[in-house]
């Protein structure tokens, strides 16, 4: 396991302390579940983890359950909102190539919450089932009506909207999920220019195929 979280500063309003708290265990909870993944994850792992007595835990998050369904909602959201480029894009350029952008972003910032979301997925979501079959089957029939729309207006070649959606999660989200195998391959972790690099090559790639440069 990595060190415990240490807060750099002390907050002073009631909302301030549930926030820097509730923060502070969210962070120290997706490196845990990603490392042991639900099952091998304890509520006291996580409290060490943050640096905080295991009751806080309890009265911000009452299960770990609760506690775990946050940490994937959270990466969920955080993606989702990535997908905002969809639709005030005026064509796939833009908006494919903003969302690419994006979710290479985030596989950077939150390769723990990534992970986290992989595994669930990989053990056939028994904590969020329901959520891929609402929220995540919902998200994904918006995005490619669009891009079902670009095609109608000959914006870009005519190709599966769903598993383009596919490919594009699966390409983006390498970067977090098997961070290690890039950077041993790398010959370290990517710098700056490195991904750089790599959002580049993968936009490119991308649109290329799609007909759009």
């Amino acid at each position: 396991m990595t060190r415990p979280n240490r807060p750099q500063t002390r907050p002073h309003s009631r909302v301030e302390i549930r926030q820097h708290n509730e923060a502070t265990i969210l962070s120290a909870a997706e490196k845990v579940f990603a490392e042991a993944g639900f099952g091998g994850a304890t509520m006291q792992l996580i409290a060490d983890m943050a640096g905080l007595p295991k009751a806080n835990l309890h009265y911000y998050f009452p299960t770990k359950e609760a506690l775990y369904r946050r940490v994937v909602e959270d990466i969920f959201q955080i993606w989702l909102h990535a997908a905002d480029s969809f639709d005030a894009a005026e064509g796939p350029a833009e908006g494919i190539g903003a969302y690419i952008d994006a979710k290479m972003e985030i596989s950077r910032a939150h390769p723990a919450g990534s992970k986290v979301w992989a595994s669930e997925v990989m053990h056939g979501a028994p904590v969020i089932q329901d959520y891929l079959e609402t929220t995540l089957r919902d998200w994904t029939a918006g995005r490619v009506a669009v891009i079902n729309r670009w095609i109608s207006e000959g914006k870009m070649a005519p190709v599966d909207g769903d598993h383009l959606m596919y490919m594009l999660w699966a390409t983006t989200q390498h970067y977090a999920d098997f961070g290690h195998q890039i950077e041993v391959l790398n010959g370290g972790p990517l710098s700056d220019a490195d991904w750089q690099a790599a959002k580049t090559s993968v936009k490119e790639v991308v649109l290329r195929g799609i007909g759009v440069i």
